[in-house]
């Protein structure tokens, strides 16, 4: 049986904002209902900083949502789980509850304090993402689209510590939102299995978040994977085309030009959220506008339903759902 999980999923910054007012169970009450519904197994949860907030309240933004997250764990010790290692996942799945794993989406709250890693992965985080789509200690994120910037950089010397760190502890290195320079850079320090978890192929659709087909190749020759995200930029280069058809071309892609043992999910769902997003912001703005080519967590069995028509086997499936996944963190993790 297929071990279902979600490789990026933002809910930690909304949970911890409906806590702060006061609200409890977010987590049961809001979102358990549809991991059900689409039968997800397991969910990595990312701990992401808005630019507002940084530089000075990184840290402690960053804590606030990990201390969320084990707060709803207490909340619904019966539904949820805080996930550590392989055994934790397969414990929770084995229980009928949801499995949650903590990611660090971009090494802000750690500033360039290489001891603080240590502290977020004994607090359970097991995924580190090395930038947003921003500039930090670490190295360059690639924009959404063209900005006025100067040279922009490979990984630094912070970086290169900071990977050679986290893979001696376990943590997965996560290259999705870095600039193609840096990509190049980590693939050269790196020793372990590296992921983008929510990337796509910038031949369908050519965005600098989306992977080149050598990127595509450079993870898969270091065992890892790549989770396919549903948000529209990512998927085609026109609304229209933005579907789930489309995002099984991806799919596809991925798995003629290296296998399938190399594709995932990795959703980024954003509907959810823009909740937030104020009129004003520059995401709000732009000419397109965001939006999930399936609609959330509870759609998942269309993409199954989806890879059957295109031939997929029952095997490959399981693989794309979740296996390839849990196959990286058992081997990266301690």
């Amino acid at each position: 049986m297929a071990h279902v999980i979600d490789g990026h999923f933002d809910l930690l910054m909304d949970v911890t904002i409906q806590r702060d007012r006061g609200k409890k169970k977010v987590i049961e009450t809001d979102y358990l209902p549809n991991f059900k519904e689409g039968g997800i197994d397991s969910i990595v949860s990312a701990i992401f900083v808005d630019d507002s907030f940084l530089p000075e309240m990184g840290l402690r933004k960053a804590l606030q949502q990990i201390s969320a997250l084990h707060a709803e764990a207490d909340e619904s010790s019966e539904k949820i789980k805080v996930c550590k290692n392989i055994e934790d996942l397969n414990k929770a799945k084995k229980e009928d509850k949801i499995g949650f794993v903590l990611s660090l989406e971009g090494a802000e709250p750690l500033y360039n304090d290489l001891s603080l890693l240590r502290s977020f992965y004994e607090l359970g985080v097991r995924l580190i993402g090395l930038v947003w789509s921003r500039r930090n200690w670490v190295g360059d994120g690639s924009h959404f689209s063209a900005v006025r910037e100067g040279r922009k950089g490979g990984i630094t010397d912070f970086g290169v510590q900071l990977i050679e760190e986290a893979e001696k502890l376990g943590m997965v290195i996560d290259v999705s939102h870095i600039n193609d320079e840096g990509f190049t850079d980590v693939m050269e320090f790196a020793k372990n299995p590296v992921i983008a978890s929510h990337s796509n192929c910038r031949t369908l659709a050519n965005t600098m978040r989306n992977l080149t087909d050598d990127q595509i190749k450079a993870i898969a020759s270091t065992g890892g994977m790549i989770g396919m995200n549903a948000v529209n930029f990512f998927v085609s280069e026109h609304d229209k085309d933005s579907d789930i058809e489309h995002l099984i071309d991806h799919m596809d892609h991925i798995s003629k030009l290296v296998g399938v043992q190399h594709v995932g999910l990795g959703f980024d769902f954003m509907d959810p959220f823009m909740k937030y997003v104020s009129p004003e912001s520059s995401l709000a703005t732009m000419q397109r506008k965001p939006f999930d080519v399936i609609k959330g967590h509870t759609s998942v069995p269309e993409i199954t339903h989806s890879l059957m028509k295109r031939g997929y086997k029952d095997g490959d499936i399981e693989l794309i759902l979740g296996q390839n996944f849990m196959r990286v963190l058992r081997e990266v993790w301690k």
